[in-house]
């Protein structure tokens, strides 16, 4: 048996300290164990009663139980000091686990924070862009709602432009003003009010019916004016000396002004029948046309035109409603300059004379 492999000690089950008796003891106590007489049906029991003679006669040898003894302390020695060492090693193994957790934990910890960070920035973003996006949409409906509002005040209800609402009917004493025989004459007298078609002006002259014989007495004429706002001023100056329609009425074609007229009327472009223009009209018109200097000259204490303003807009074209952004038309000149029109206007007028007659 070799020292190196198996303790005898161990094998007797005795102390380092035992005396040579206890050790006797100690083998024939083993030994009736472990004898191959006693274990035939176990192989290792010649091996095992083999190893235990070597190890009796090994404590029972002075000397050599000296060397082992030895061997033993040394061994135990080594062992100890490699206690101590694995100590050491343990503790700094621990040591260095516990940082590396602790590094690990903190680097969770700084992922977690920036994770955090980044996902309060991106709700920041969010809740900012749907800020911004609200704050544009409610400024975009206020805008939609403002413009709708004004389109359909402005544009509600507007009354269509007929082609006669520009045209104005004239009744005058040929005594008083026998010089107004002509279509050029009458654009001269209503120059100042505004511009008149002088090409579809209508004169008549012609001797009642009843009493052909009598020199003529009154004229009528049919003055159509370029712009509504025009023949409104020539309405409401009627009679009136200082605008120079002395013993002249002027009157709507129809009997009745236009329709167009209480629809400016009631949007603020014009003040109570007969009061003029008002100052400050509610609904601003983006393209305005300016009065001819002659219409925009003001005669002193006349109450009905000293509300004018300079300009007024242009309601000219027959059959379109007047929209504001819609103001300024030409077209309605060559319209008038139609025969067929021409023919009917005479013959209202005709008409209307042999009825007065």
């Amino acid at each position: 048996m070799s020292g190196e492999e198996l303790n005898p000690y161990e094998l007797l089950n005795v102390k380092v300290e035992s005396t040579d008796q206890e050790i006797r003891t100690a083998y024939r106590q083993r030994s009736l164990k472990v004898h191959p007489d006693r274990n035939p049906n176990n192989p290792d029991a010649a091996r095992k009663f083999h190893e235990l003679n070597q190890a009796y006669e090994l404590l029972l040898d002075p000397l050599r139980r000296l060397a082992l003894d030895a061997k033993l302390r040394l061994k135990q020695a080594q062992k100890e000091r490699y206690k101590n060492y694995d100590l050491k090693r343990k503790t700094m193994v621990d040591e260095l686990e516990e940082r590396e957790r602790a590094l690990k934990k903190t680097k969770s910890d700084k992922q977690k924070e920036e994770a955090a960070r980044s996902q309060e920035t991106e709700r920041i973003k969010d809740q900012g862009r749907r800020l911004r996006e609200e704050k544009l949409k409610e400024f975009e409906k206020k805008e939609q709602e403002a413009m709708s509002a004004a389109k359909e005040e402005q544009e509600t209800d507007a009354p269509t432009l007929q082609s006669t609402d520009t045209t104005v009917r004239v009744k005058y004493s040929l005594s008083e003003h026998p010089s107004l025989t002509t279509a050029s004459s009458l654009a001269s007298l209503f120059a100042p009010f505004g511009v008149t078609d002088v090409d579809t002006i209508v004169v008549s002259l012609k001797s009642p019916k009843k009493a052909p014989h009598k020199p003529l007495k009154y004229g009528t004429a049919l003055v159509p004016f370029k712009r509504i706002g025009d023949a409104f001023a020539a309405v409401c100056a009627t009679g009136l000396r200082e605008r120079g329609l002395s013993g002249i009425e002027v009157g709507w074609i129809g009997g009745s002004e236009p329709e167009i007229l209480g629809w400016l009327r009631k949007k603020g472009h014009l003040g109570p029948l007969g009061s003029g223009l008002s100052n400050e009209p509610q609904v601003q018109q983006p393209e305005e046309k300016a009065l001819p200097p002659q219409a925009q000259s003001r005669a002193s204490g006349s109450d009905v035109f000293s509300s004018f303003p300079s300009t007024f807009p242009d309601f000219s074209t027959p059959g379109v409603a007047p929209k504001v952004e819609e103001f300024d038309y030409e077209s309605l000149t060559l319209m008038r300059m139609r025969q067929a029109e021409r023919a009917r206007l005479e013959r209202e007028i005709l008409e209307k004379e042999g009825t007065e007659s």
